[in-house]
């Protein structure tokens, strides 16, 4: 079976495209390598993938490379953290709007003229930013209030594609929502902004390699955003893969949307405690101090993931020590060789 994903050099896919060729896929990979540049990955020479270089906004690319595809992971968008949503408010829904229109139109054409199953498409826990239900179930970003950000709000957006491909052309379909994807290999985009956090550079306003390089510099006391309460479910990204392999393969998925997360809720000071022991040690006394908020720093995303469990057997697994055990020597070594 061979799968089409876009967006393939993006954080959660340098994860689910090994774990689709784990599992036996052929796999194309489709990138136009504006965000990080060209990047090396270790599946590179594996026979059962092929890297194209090219735009997905190139709707008759999309159907060559459909032609003769089982499935659709509609993965491509603008996306960051924090800080990026403030700095490319517009760009993140015309762009994204773009990138979607021209998948579905794709994804339409090679289910009736070709061989596509479905898309899956990767959606984003920002739907649910206007919420207060939680934890948070499927069918909460219907209810709440639209989401504030332009980059929630298209990806809710999103979803409505995916409601109007399927009510006028039964365009069969999963939808997947990440959340808080922690692991190795996020590199500083090439649009990324300095920072200043404290006394430290930052260029990804992501909260975990965020608060590691700090702490790694030697920052002391440690500079967090807001009060430290905000509530995440920081989830691993070989979950996350195989969560997303699952849902694109498991005939219960079929027409369905999950959210995929640790079912562990932590706040940003439990986090920003549980790295400084890490690096620090136990000998030396937390110490931080909180920088003022941005605007969209939502206060909790905590998401219910029983219809995961229940319809797919799914469960992420892995515990936040765990990831960042990983994950800190990883970006140390990306601040030796400059990188962060």
């Amino acid at each position: 079976m061979k799968v089409l994903v876009t967006g393939s050099s993006g954080f959660i896919c340098g994860y689910l495209i090994q774990e689709l060729l784990d599992h036996g896929y052929d796999v194309v990979g489709l990138d136009n390598f504006s965000k990080y540049g060209r990047l090396e990955k270790s599946y590179d020479a594996n026979p059962r993938y092929r890297l194209v270089e090219g735009d997905v906004k190139d709707t008759g690319l999309l159907k060559e490379l459909l032609s003769d595809c089982d499935q659709f992971i509609a993965a491509a968008a603008m996306i960051g953290g924090i800080s990026y949503f403030h700095e490319f408010a517009y760009d993140l829904l015309a762009e994204n709007e773009r990138i979607i229109a021209s998948s579905f139109d794709a994804a339409i054409w090679a289910n009736r003229q070709a061989q596509l199953k479905k898309i899956l498409v990767l959606s984003s826990s920002m739907v649910f930013e206007s919420t207060t239900e939680y934890p948070t179930p499927e069918g909460a970003e219907r209810r709440s209030p639209p989401p504030r950000s332009t980059y929630g709000f298209q990806k809710l957006a999103t979803e409505y594609f995916v409601q109007g491909a399927f009510e006028q052309y039964q365009l069969p379909y999963t939808i997947v929502r990440p959340f808080n994807c922690v692991g190795i290999g996020e590199k500083r985009a090439l649009c990324d902004r300095e920072i200043m956090s404290g006394n430290v550079r930052l260029a990804m306003s992501h909260v975990v390699p965020d608060l590691v390089q700090k702490l790694l510099k030697g920052q002391d006391p440690l500079h967090i955003l807001g009060s430290g309460k905000q509530v995440r479910h920081y989830t691993y990204g070989g979950d996350l893969a195989r969560g997303i392999r699952i849902a694109m393969e498991h005939p219960a998925a079929l027409n369905q949307d999950f959210n995929l997360s640790t079912p562990v809720r932590t706040t940003v000071l439990e986090l920003a405690q549980l790295i400084w022991h890490k690096v620090q040690g136990s000998g030396k006394p937390f110490r931080y101090v909180s920088d003022p908020a941005y605007e969209y720093d939502v206060q909790e995303r905590s998401p219910a993931i029983g219809k995961a469990r229940e319809l797919l057997g799914y469960e992420a697994a892995t515990s936040l020590s765990e990831i960042l055990d990983e994950v800190i020597p990883w970006i140390r070594l990306q601040i030796e060789l400059g990188q962060m």
